[in-house]
């Protein structure tokens, strides 16, 4: 099933797949689903922020342009869910575009009954929610791609989830979905995957330890918004599909505090890391504000957010405030 949100093939009109919102009165949280192609003609398309849920950004097709070599016409705004606690409940949302192979962003919460588990699945499959064509096949290994880096001469391409495996392994269903093919991307495993992005990952995991929720989104760049870095490509040679690899990656990191239904307090912090090989280097010397990642992507990161809180908590650049927080 299609979720094209916007084809620009005239220059005023906007073709998108509409969601409907319907609330689940078991969860109190509302759920979509896709509704029919519907046009309109004002100046940017709608933005995507279903549920409410505090860890979901918000795009317009204006917004990304400039971002990617894709033309942006085929997009598929997804939620996985799995059963966690004995009901069905979010997993996670991403933007996956078929033109790229890749999630622009993977968002998800983050709590330690979703991290208290014993290990991976290694159940890698495709994405039911897209056509098989429209993915690459990693079923079966990684991409065969071997490249020489600065740090090492046999370097290779990994499959590198978006949302971590471990981010999950605490429930097996959900695990089990972040292995589908729409999550993963290819990563350097050398001085990037298996180093730099495993620890950041690691450390994100151990907020849960001493607050409720961490709400996350990790991201794929091609290109900073207004730049014009040359997109690397790639051959899986599990199909001979051809994949741009991202320039960069990237992580924003909210927590918030509750009054009744109400957050009152918030504290923001981003990650954007260039891909390559980092050796040995700390994830703190790439801490960002999450207003420099929205300038650079063009997302509206932490869209729900009230919009009272999100100028102060989306400045913070300070890791030791945001962990305490």
């Amino acid at each position: 099933m299609s979720a094209e949100i916007a084809s620009l093939s005239a220059s005023t009109t906007y073709y998108y797949r509409a969601f409907v919102l319907e609330y689940n009165e078991s969860t109190s949280l509302y759920d979509y689903r896709y509704g029919s192609v519907r046009s309109f003609t004002t100046a940017a398309p709608p933005s995507y922020i279903p549920g409410g849920w505090l860890e979901m950004p918000s795009y317009t097709i204006s917004g990304m342009s400039g971002t990617t070599s894709s033309s942006l016409s085929d997009l598929y705004p997804l939620t996985h869910k799995a059963s966690m606690g004995g009901k069905t409940q979010r997993n996670y949302s991403c933007l996956y575009d078929p033109e790229m192979y890749a999630s622009y962003w993977v968002a998800y919460p983050l709590c330690y009954d979703h991290v208290n588990g014993s290990g991976r699945s290694d159940q890698w499959a495709y994405d039911p929610d897209v056509p098989e064509a429209k993915q690459t096949k990693l079923t079966n290994g990684a991409y065969g791609v071997s490249i020489a880096t600065a740090n090492y001469s046999n370097n290779h391409y990994a499959r590198g989830h978006q949302i971590a495996n471990a981010d999950r392994n605490g429930v097996d269903g959900m695990c089990d979905q972040t292995f589908y093919m729409t999550n993963l991307t290819p990563q350097l495993q050398y001085g990037f995957n298996g180093g730099i992005w495993n620890n950041l990952e690691g450390a994100i995991q151990g907020l849960t330890s001493s607050c409720d929720t961490v709400y996350v989104i990790t991201g794929a760049a091609f290109r900073k918004k207004g730049g014009s870095e040359a997109i690397t490509t790639i051959v899986n040679t599990r199909d001979g599909k051809t994949l741009p690899v991202p320039n960069y990656y990237w992580k924003a990191l909210l927590k918030v505090t509750w009054s009744g239904n109400s957050v009152t307090a918030a504290r923001a912090i981003g990650f954007w890391l260039p891909h390559q090989d980092l050796g040995n280097d700390s994830y703190l010397n790439y801490v960002v504000s999450v207003d420099q990642i929205e300038a650079w992507t063009g997302f509206d990161i932490f869209a729900n957010l009230p919009s009272s809180l999100q100028t102060a908590a989306e400045t913070n650049t300070n890791w030791n405030s945001f962990r305490s927080f």
